[in-house]
């Protein structure tokens, strides 16, 4: 986030409310495109891959247009509470680092551990959001909705249940938004300062698709998440998927390394985009803010 040394940065509820705007904008806007669903149905494949395409297109004849629409409901849900989070701890944060730093501009180091650290206080409120979305969107799916995988989850495994994968979606937050606003601070650097509102919401746009981008790029081969949040819990029994790092290698010994790529193009297709369409909506909506509370803030 960019501020001056003559401005006061907004309070924590003016972040928190713009991201949140931010987060059910980008949702809308893509979610439709059914990324997300075909997505995930990549991830929990666990043989040789259809492809983007063919597997858009089996999920089309063989069970109908409108389960791309499944699990948009806890996704709605999350989007609000999870940008929010995102970008009010993305704030905190740069300001604790930069306070311990002694100084008060932003660096490309400190944006780098300040986005990891935003990703990691994210992934907290993400986890049982995500684990409702993958169990729904499993093609062997018999859950009836949301509340049916709440319901059942928690008779199973009781109320931890519902944080199945709260290590590897750490992880795959860390690295998005470690990736995601570092690279966000190094493109805006080197862009033409813009001159109108109009270039600098080009330019916002312009960064984070770069940041998000990259921030997939980075995480992707966290895609083992799905697996650890879709396997069963067996009593006595270690689960094939189980910790992160040792799953990836479990998957490339197994599938090969290309495997732990396995829906990159429908996530990249939404986050690239997706990120830019957030940071655009952060920061228009931060400067009505600004406007509407007046001295000092802007």
């Amino acid at each position: 986030m960019s501020s001056t040394a003559q401005r006061k940065p907004l309070p924590f509820s003016a972040n928190f409310a713009a991201g949140a705007i931010a987060g059910i904008s980008e949702i809308l806007t893509f979610y439709p495109l059914g990324t997300l669903y075909v997505k995930t149905r990549m991830q929990l494949a666990t043989g040789k891959s259809a492809g983007f395409v063919g597997t858009f297109g089996a999920i089309i004849k063989e069970e109908g247009a409108g389960r791309l629409y499944r699990g948009l409901v806890p996704p709605l849900l999350l989007e609000a509470p999870k940008r929010a989070t995102k970008f009010a701890a993305n704030d905190f944060w740069g300001k604790t680092f930069r306070n311990m730093a002694g100084t008060d501009k932003m660096t490309q180091n400190l944006s780098i551990l300040t986005g990891c650290f935003a990703g990691a206080t994210e992934s907290v409120v993400v986890v049982p959001f995500e684990l409702v979305k993958i169990k729904l969107q499993d093609k062997a799916s018999t859950f009836a909705g949301p509340m049916d995988v709440v319901r059942k989850v928690i008779a199973a495994d009781g109320v931890l249940g519902l944080y199945a994968g709260m290590e590897a979606t750490f992880w795959r937050h860390w690295w998005w938004n470690g990736g995601y606003f570092g690279s966000i601070f190094q493109v805006k650097a080197m862009m033409p300062k813009a001159t109108t509102p109009q270039g600098e919401l080009f330019n916002n746009f312009v960064s984070g698709a770069i940041g998000g981008f990259i921030g997939t790029a980075l995480n992707t081969p966290c895609v083992v998440k799905s697996r650890i949040q879709n396997t069963p819990k067996v009593l006595g029994v270690v689960p094939k998927y189980n910790w992160t790092y040792p799953a990836l290698v479990t998957m490339a010994r197994e599938e090969g390394v290309v495997a732990l790529y396995k829906g990159f193009v429908p996530k990249v297709l939404r986050l690239a985009p997706g990120g830019g369409v957030l940071l655009l909506v952060v920061e228009f909506t931060l400067d009505l803010f600004r406007k509407a509370l007046g001295p000092p803030y802007i």
